[in-house]
């Protein structure tokens, strides 16, 4: 993802110092929006199931529902402040925008590799072992 969102950034950055009208800025133009498509399929692939694969192995069952619940609207509240501010930034700076968005990609593939515990062929005891 953060590879993806880095080649369309770099494409809007350069597109700013090529003419509309030559060929190098449409090919520039496929590749913005080629970078779009292939982090849209990489995050359904990856970091967009993280919030609902986290909840279904790491939740207490005492508390499944609730923390589900506020887990849920969490996630559903970023989705949408990404939606709101997108158009927002993307009237700031186009390749400004995209950086941000792999700076924020890069920082979460952080966050998952260093905090988030792996649970293969563990019991739930055990992951939930390591949360308290």
């Amino acid at each position: 993802m953060a590879l993806s969102l880095l080649i369309v950034s770099i494409s809007f950055y350069l597109k700013e110092y090529i003419s509309p009208d030559s060929d190098l800025y449409a090919t520039l133009s496929l590749v913005s929006v080629a970078g779009v498509v292939v982090m849209v399929i990489a995050f359904s692939l990856g970091l967009g199931a993280m919030p609902w694969i986290i909840m279904s192995e790491s939740l207490l069952i005492n508390i499944k529902g609730l923390a589900g619940s506020f887990a849920t609207l969490a996630n559903w509240f970023f989705f949408w402040l990404v939606t709101l501010t997108t158009n927002l930034l993307l009237d700031w700076s186009s390749g400004g925008t995209f950086t941000i968005y792999t700076a924020v990609c890069v920082f979460t593939a952080g966050f998952v590799a260093i905090w988030v515990p792996e649970t293969k062929g563990k019991t739930l005891e055990e992951i939930q072992q390591f949360f308290r």
